[in-house]
């Protein structure tokens, strides 16, 4: 990289001295000069990977100088040529009050508030608002067994999984490390359906439909037999478990808190003012 810099700098440098109107930073290694604004050598810092080409470097590197210099000049004219510079200005301050309100609020916000709801706010809120929890996906919990093509014992297997007690349970799992390409158990906990229909060869509504009338669903193709037992099914529209809705929970608890704590501190702001006589009101 420091090679390439030196390389450059013998390029860009040699072809642009005499240009310069004002001295540049002295600490710094200029590469141009335009309307009185310098380009450094270690303003590319970053810019360029150092596992690229000296060519592709070159490449990168003149681009990236190249928006550099359009962004002065466009802004350089327009200063020059846009003619409503108050309404600008007037925008401009009142772009910056709004961020230096914004970051004010976010620190008294951070001081001041906790940074989360406690586990019975959660849930009374999942009790009073469970028509905003409704599931836009489907939830199964269960278990997924996946195995070679012509594995052996699969009868046995199946009757396994389909049973799913504790002794089953140690037999696949004893199984699985021999023959299994892969074993998932998620009886304890929900995920969308959509992450098991990324490991097996079948469709969402085919999948959702036979699980209407079974808890077992087998499939293959020919490397791999697919086996899924299903404990609990959430459909989309239900209301979202709880364990699963939380953190959204979580949210909108605590943005409903910021609302309602910026609200009322802008109004002490206020009434405080009025009070102590920082606000003066004219007759008329």
């Amino acid at each position: 990289m420091h090679t390439f810099k030196r390389f450059l700098l013998m390029i860009l440098f040699g072809s642009l001295m005499g240009c310069a109107t004002r001295t540049p930073d002295q600490s710094r290694v200029p590469l141009l000069e335009v309307e009185g604004k310098y380009f450094y050598l270690d303003q590319l810092d970053g810019v360029i990977p150092s596992n690229i080409s000296a060519a592709d470097s070159i490449q990168l590197a003149d681009s990236y100088i190249k928006k550099w210099v359009t962004d002065v000049l466009l802004y350089e004219n327009a200063k020059r040529n846009v003619t409503d510079k108050a309404e600008i200005d007037k925008l401009l301050e009142d772009y910056k009050k709004s961020l230096i309100i914004h970051q004010y609020q976010q620190n008294l916000i951070q001081e001041r508030l906790r940074s989360k709801p406690s586990e019975e706010e959660m849930f009374a809120f999942y009790q009073k608002f469970s028509d905003q929890l409704l599931l836009k996906e489907n939830l199964i919990k269960g278990m997924l067994l996946i195995l070679p093509a012509g594995a052996p014992k699969v009868t046995d297997v199946r009757k396994w999984v389909q049973k799913g007690d504790v002794k089953s349970l140690e037999l696949i799992e004893k199984y699985s490390l021999q023959h299994g390409l892969s074993y998932d158990y998620f009886a304890d906990r929900w995920i969308p359906v959509n992450e098991v229909l990324k490991q097996i060869p079948v469709q969402q509504e085919s999948l959702m439909q036979s699980l209407g009338t079974n808890k077992f669903f087998e499939t293959s193709d020919s490397l791999k037999q697919y086996m899924l037992k299903i404990d609990s099914v959430k459909r989309i529209g239900e209301l979202e478990p709880f364990e699963t809705g939380k953190d959204k929970i979580a949210y909108l608890i605590m943005n409903k808190l910021k609302t309602e704590f910026i609200t009322n501190f802008e109004d002490e702001l206020y009434n405080d003012a009025v009070q102590n006589g920082t606000v003066t009101f004219f007759k008329k």
